[in-house]
């Protein structure tokens, strides 16, 4: 078994694995359990790993490649057009001060919002801009 990509969260990590079983690809979420119980050591067993055998392995990351692009296509920005959005933590003094807190405090820093945002231009939004061709 070889690993294809990390997660730091357990809903990302089975939503594609599950997208892989549906394909056929037999494929294995090691430490999920660890993580999920506590959050505190994702960074420092190296997340949630995406498992799969040897001889698939360029198989799957040309799959995992066709996800990324799907994604990337399916929305774009209501500001700018742009199909670069990420989900990243809010800028502020609140969420910097908690951030700052947690990780003095427990070694690992918690932002307790996050938005996503356009890399283009910067628009931000506390939840995913909807696909206009799910209505078209």
């Amino acid at each position: 078994m070889v690993t294809v990509r990390t997660f730091d969260n357990y809903f990302s990590a089975n939503i594609l694995a599950g997208r892989l079983r549906e394909a056929g690809i037999y494929c294995y979420l090691k430490d999920e359990n660890t993580v999920t119980i506590d959050p505190i050591l994702t960074n420092a067993i190296g997340g949630i790993k995406l498992t799969v055998r040897k001889e698939d392995e360029q198989y799957v990351l040309s799959v995992l490649k066709e996800f990324d692009e799907e994604y990337l296509k399916s929305v774009s920005c209501p500001s700018c057009n742009s199909n670069s959005i990420l989900l990243v933590p809010k800028q502020g003094a609140g969420n910097i001060l908690t951030a700052v807190l947690t990780w003095l405090f427990s070694s690992y820093a918690v932002a307790p919002e996050n938005v996503y945002q356009c890399q283009q231009c910067g628009f931000e939004s506390k939840t995913l801009p909807e696909n206009p061709s799910l209505y078209n």
